[in-house]
């Protein structure tokens, strides 16, 4: 347990119906008696947790009522820090807010850094560092799939999945150990045999993991996607179909869009950061050219490119330009206006400039070919891997690399034992995969990692 008592305002600033001021420490109930009054209940300090009282904050100098208010009581260890809790709720307004944590304050609490609620859970155990990092992704999610996956997190499955791992080879270390302790007995190579392939078998298990990886990143963070093309091909009435709704100008007068226009739009449950950007064109107009250049910053940037091509007038040097913006990153070819009676753009064209590259006809302004283009976004970040919800899915880039590690180790362990190298060498590898398996959970992890780590978190989180 922390010696120390910490308050922050757990809501977000601005205007709303309620917020919170939360207290957490062991001097959490006496800072709180010092700036409450309730309205009845005069010894609500004596009773047990999870109580709700009515009543002000008041200034315990100036006795100014500050604001009427409701104090919910959650006692150690039954809260979410393990420690009493105090949670002050207020109306939501930042003045309100500020001068209810400000004599919280001056009652005896410090200040929370960000994250230090969530990592006194962690410190105090109720929950793995796997679990604490669910928070923020619960937080941040853009998505029900993505709120599915951190809540999976959340409860456990990642961090039991671990536990299996770290259980079956602290056992395999345990015979390795008993080898290293009484050498004069021979492991018979049966039991090297076992050994070796549990090890391998973890090691196929943490790789699985690993390769989902990139589907529980896209779900986590996101798809950067960049619509490019030269003027007056669609790039906007293609935001706006995707978006549902009209958020780009779209007019017949080629150049309309300038900037970079940003909507982040759920498809499948994937959360797709949609860029419109400006069409690539010579020009001599200056903002326009700033818009141009723009567009090519974020096509080099963008994690999917949608190049849209007129079908009315064939594959031109502008729409070769936008081609190349794709370069070595995932890309899709919309061939637009479909429902002219000329289309000058085959599908053979296409692919004779980029093989393999999908292509999807559409008509942006009769709305067709838009839920086509949506499956073969979805099927193309996630390429076959695992969806959300089934399963157990790697979001976070650091369980990745410690996977990776783990795996590394494992086959290491493996080869030595099988090529008969000494035993200490084997005990190693097995020690370093369990420390990568711990850094995950929070079992190994260093004070600089949970310090970096927290310091993502929100303030009052």
């Amino acid at each position: 347990m922390v010696d120390d008592t910490i308050a922050a305002i757990a809501t977000p600033f601005g205007e709303g119906g309620v917020g919170i001021v939360r207290i957490s420490g062991p001097e959490a109930i006496m800072i709180a008696e010092k700036v409450f009054r309730p309205a009845k209940r005069k010894n609500w300090n004596k009773e047990p947790g999870y109580r709700m009282f009515y009543g002000h904050v008041v200034d315990p100098v100036s006795e100014e009522v500050i604001d009427e208010v409701l104090l919910a009581l959650m006692r150690a260890p039954h809260s979410y820090t393990r420690e009493d809790v105090v949670e002050i709720s207020g109306h939501g307004g930042l003045v309100p807010l500020r001068k209810i944590l400000k004599v919280v304050l001056a009652a005896g609490a410090r200040l929370a850094e960000p994250g230090e609620f969530t990592k006194r859970a962690f410190l105090n155990g109720r929950l793995d560092l796997a679990q604490a990092e669910a928070v923020i992704d619960i937080i941040r999610a853009q998505t029900e799939d993505s709120l599915r996956i951190a809540v999976g997190q959340l409860e456990g499955k990642l961090s039991r999945t671990i536990s299996a791992f770290r259980e079956e080879l602290v056992g395999v270390l345990a015979y390795v150990e008993a080898a290293i302790d009484f050498p004069e007995d021979e492991v018979p190579g049966a039991q090297v045999e076992d050994l070796v392939s549990r090890l391998r078998f973890l090691g196929e298990r943490c790789e699985k993991l690993r390769q989902e990886a990139e589907a529980g990143r896209v779900y986590r963070e996101g798809v950067a996607t960049a619509i490019v093309g030269k003027p007056n091909v669609g790039k906007s009435s293609l935001l706006n179909a995707l978006a549902r709704n009209n958020r780009a100008i779209v007019t017949d007068i080629p150049g309309t869009t300038r900037d970079v226009i940003e909507e982040v739009i759920n498809i499948r449950g994937v959360p797709f950061r949609i860029l419109d950007t400006a069409g690539l064109r010579e020009t001599q107009d200056a903002v326009e050219k700033i818009g141009v250049a723009r567009a090519k910053e974020e096509a080099a940037g963008a994690d999917l490119v949608i190049t849209v091509l007129d079908a009315s007038s064939g594959i031109r040097d502008e729409d070769k330009v936008a081609l190349d913006l794709v370069g070595g990153r995932k890309g899709i070819v919309v061939i637009n206006k479909c429902d002219v009676a000329a289309c000058g753009i085959t599908e053979e064209a296409v692919h004779n400039y980029m093989p393999g590259c999908p292509v999807v006809r559409t008509s942006l302004l009769e709305g067709w070919g838009v839920e086509k283009l949506e499956d073969v976004m979805v099927e193309l970040v996630l390429g076959g891997r695992v969806r959300a919800g089934r399963g157990v899915l790697i979001s976070n880039i650091r369980h990745q690399e410690a996977l990776e590690r783990a795996r590394l180790h494992l086959r290491e362990a493996a080869d030595a034992l099988e090529n008969g190298l000494p035993v200490e060498m084997v005990a190693i590898d097995i020690r370093e995969a369990l420390e990568a398996f711990g850094n995950i959970t929070g079992d190994t992890v260093s004070e600089e990692i949970l310090d970096r780590i927290f310091s993502d978190f929100c303030i009052g989180k």
